[in-house]
């Protein structure tokens, strides 16, 4: 494609685009962490065990994984946009459910069904933003959905402390609610990516599409034909191409990324700090979230490092670095939990703080800024829907994993709950570094290159 070198401007429709996508990443933050002030007294209400606390947490992530697995599909056959309208409509619904639930029966369904919305949207986001933001910024634009998704975690956090006085956790799940209606109004102003118009033989409003995000500085035919004979090329899509050759690696990457993210304990710490926090000899249930807050503050700033330099250093560096600090964190964390035991003094407290903040801010920089965009970069565009389906389906299973499984191990012993987090970590490092490709720069419509080359842009001999 020929491209003006004058400096690229991001037009008012990418501007939307990635307001957008920012909306819908605030929703999904403030959802995974408000859980974690909401079960200071939902223990008491609905006389919870540790264990129940775990399954309570992890009803909306069971949700999400049946949503992740038709999602991908669903975008396929409706549309990125209406399927992203859908999402925000039902997540606010869902989101009032939980907040007047009667019993815990019905907190436990309004939670499942709200998790199936957000399953959806963190395979339909991924997409949507990688094909209809500009080339150059498309990598920040990808992080943008995870700086958003720390804001909503910290304002969880922040709305938990703020009506902890009156222990009203049913306002800390129904004010989600909010964002929810403001997405889906903004969201209808939004046309479909032109690849799916593409796919679906509208090029005049493929052709509008790439005009108005790209501008001048695009050849909006060459770019419609590059996009139609990316489809023309392939095979039509369907679960058994992921699983065929030159995709199978393809696969084998997106699901072991999508697997590593959660399964390396992020959400252990999104879902359970005032938890953790509370094992540490905190009492003060104000302090507790507050403290979840700072630390959620600190994977913001690095959130906002890795945005600025994604599109230059190159996504398979960011991601190792930020694996490397948590694997720094975890090890911090074992030491401050084998010698504390179970009594901690000012120091301990003081390390196991850094700890976590060391922790958060190695994932949101690497593995939180990267999932996003190897779910919109990783596969070519027939298997790219289906693709972010089966990361997100890995991603999702792994989260659950942690939120059943990581509140009763940490009740017997810190230390193993980190040694566990700390080996998983290790695992990542070394599967990322053999595996993921770096997409820094590349057309979305070159990566089916990367693939059919056995793993390499230049191919082999």
């Amino acid at each position: 494609m020929h491209a003006s070198t004058e400096t690229p401007r991001i037009s008012r429709l990418a501007l939307l685009v990635g307001i957008a996508a920012a909306t819908v990443g605030i929703i999904y933050g403030y959802d995974s962490s408000n859980i974690g002030g909401a079960l200071l007294y939902l223990r008491e209400d609905f006389d919870l065990d540790a264990t129940a606390e775990g399954w309570v947490t992890s009803t909306v992530v069971f949700g999400e994984i049946a949503g992740a697995l038709f999602g991908g599909a669903l975008a396929n056959r409706i549309g990125r946009k209406p399927t992203m309208v859908l999402v925000a409509a039902t997540f606010t619904l869902f989101s009032l459910l939980s907040g007047i639930a009667p019993t815990l029966l019905v907190l436990v369904i309004a939670r499942f069904l709200l998790g199936v919305t957000i399953g959806v949207s963190v395979v339909v986001v991924p997409v949507f933003v990688a094909e209809s933001a500009p080339t150059k910024q498309r990598g920040a634009f990808l992080v943008l959905y995870q700086v958003a998704t720390v804001v909503g975690i910290i304002l969880g956090y922040l709305i938990a402390m703020a009506l902890a006085p009156a222990q009203s956790w049913r306002w800390m799940l129904g004010v989600a609610a909010i964002p929810g209606l403001i997405i889906t109004i903004l969201l209808l102003r939004l046309p479909d990516t032109a690849r799916w118009y593409v796919m679906k033989g509208r090029l005049a409003d493929a052709r509008r599409t790439i005009a108005r995000i790209e501008g001048p500085a695009v050849d909006v035919d060459e770019e419609v034909e590059a996009i139609t004979a990316g489809f023309t090329n392939a095979r039509a899509s369907g679960w058994r191409d992921l699983l065929r050759g030159p995709y199978l690696r393809a696969t084998i990457f997106v699901v072991g990324l999508g697997f590593f993210v959660q399964i390396t304990g992020i959400n252990a710490i999104v879902y359970y700090s005032p938890a953790i926090f509370e094992s540490m000899g905190y009492t003060d249930d104000v302090t507790k979230l507050g403290l979840s807050a700072l630390v959620q503050v600190a994977g913001l700033v690095s959130v906002f490092i890795a945005l600025a330099v994604i599109d230059r250093m190159g996504r398979r560096p960011v991601l190792l670095i930020g694996i490397a600090v948590m694997i720094v964190a975890n090890a911090l964390l074992i030491g401050v939990f084998a010698v504390g035991g179970g009594s901690f003094d000012g120091a301990l407290t003081v390390l196991g703080f850094i700890g976590l903040v060391l922790f958060t801010a190695g994932f949101t920089f690497g593995f939180g800024s990267l999932v996003w965009v190897y779910a919109g970069e990783s596969m070519p565009s027939h298997l790219r829907s289906l693709g972010a389906s089966v990361m997100l389906t890995a991603n999702l299973t792994a989260n659950a994993i942690i939120g059943v499984a990581f509140r009763p191990v940490l009740e017997q012993s810190g230390t193993v709950a980190f040694v566990i987090l700390g080996a998983m970590a290790v695992a990542a490092f070394f599967f990322v570094l053999r595996l993921a490709p770096e997409t820094k720069g590349r057309p979305l419509d070159d990566i089916s290159q990367f693939w059919q080359n056995g793993g390499s842009w230049s191919p082999k001999d």
